[in-house]
């Protein structure tokens, strides 16, 4: 039995669900020829709009490689994936890539987007800044060690000498939870995944206190990339031509989206948008979180660790008290 269907069997979603979550998704054409670059991906997340415009496109293809893709539930069965070996590529925050390798796991990070969120509140708020939240109630999708909760705590006490989590009631939950108790008026506040923050926005919602600018204020580069594709490192060493077509075909990718809208249209319906303020707001949105071409500065990631560790601890950063070596891909000389 494999590390992937292990986990699969032990959870109640594996045990339900477990062949739904867990299907290869082959681009059209399938090249037998074509090396292979399997990936465990959450296809109903905001990745699936760059793999399916890579797929659809035959950037993979004209790369060398074949993406396939297996659809999961959800990250935790993606790392439990990549750790057994049943795939070669997941996505994830290059903070949990640094603690991994410092517990001595061989991942490596390639950047994939630098879209953050915020704190919204209703279109009806008096809130002006997040000193006006005392006594409110926050709704946070990502659980307590949420970079962005982290992040505008830090900015609160720094700036405004108001302890946020200290002030206010949290609730945390499932992000289209707290999507819907955000519109409902349920919490008088909300941090979400940055996509369902872009529908808060478009629903009438507005935006008190920006996760970038917060970063900014605490010395941080909002420019850091924070979310990317992680493979192994024997993977890397391995299949240099396969990591770097797949770094191509993520670029034309995304140099496709930023400059022609009827990429887009195509994929409206993935993109889930009930209207069309919404589907305007994901495009803006996954746009201006595409990180810039080249390599991840160190300075500036090491910044960000060295803050996250100190609001996060262990709990969100293991054992990476500082960057290590080898975190960030960089293509063989």
């Amino acid at each position: 039995m494999t590390a992937f269907t292990t986990f699969l069997r032990r959870t109640t979603l594996g045990t339900v669900m477990g062949t739904a979550i867990a299907t290869a998704i082959a681009a059209p054409g399938l090249a037998e020829d074509l090396p292979r670059l399997k990936a465990a991906l959450y296809m109903s997340g905001t990745v699936a709009w760059e793999v399916d415009t890579i797929q659809h496109n035959g950037f993979d293809r004209d790369a060398g490689f074949q993406m396939e893709v297996m659809d999961i539930a959800g990250g935790a069965a993606g790392r439990v994936a990549l750790a057994g070996g049943e795939v070669d590529m997941i996505v994830a925050d290059w903070l949990w890539v640094a603690a991994q390798r410092a517990e001595g796991k061989d991942y490596v990070f390639i950047p994939y987007s630098k879209a953050v969120g915020g704190l919204y509140v209703g279109k009806d708020s008096t809130a002006q800044s997040l000193k006006d939240l005392a006594g409110a109630k926050i709704g946070i999708a990502g659980g307590p060690n949420d970079k962005s909760w982290l992040i505008l705590r830090a900015y609160a006490q720094q700036e405004l000498d108001f302890d946020l989590a200290g002030q206010s009631e949290q609730v945390f939950g499932a992000p289209p939870l707290i999507f819907k108790s955000a519109l409902s008026g349920e919490v008088d506040g909300a941090i979400n995944f940055w996509h369902f923050g872009a529908k808060m926005e478009a629903s009438g919602m507005r935006l008190l206190a920006s996760t970038s600018e917060a970063a900014l204020a605490l010395g941080l580069n909002p420019e850091t990339p924070l979310l990317g594709y992680v493979l192994t490192g024997d993977f890397v060493r391995n299949n240099p031509e396969i990591v770097e077509g797949m770094v191509r075909a993520s670029r034309r990718a995304k140099d496709l989206l930023a400059s022609d809208p009827a990429a887009w249209d195509r994929l409206r319906d993935k993109m889930r948008a009930k209207t069309d303020a919404q589907f305007e707001a994901l495009k803006a949105g996954w746009i201006a979180g595409i990180p810039a071409p080249g390599p991840v500065s160190r300075e500036d990631a090491a910044k960000m660790l060295a803050i996250m560790a100190s609001l996060g601890g262990a709990d969100l950063v293991g054992k990476a008290t500082t960057l290590p070596e080898g975190l960030f891909y960089e293509p063989a000389s």
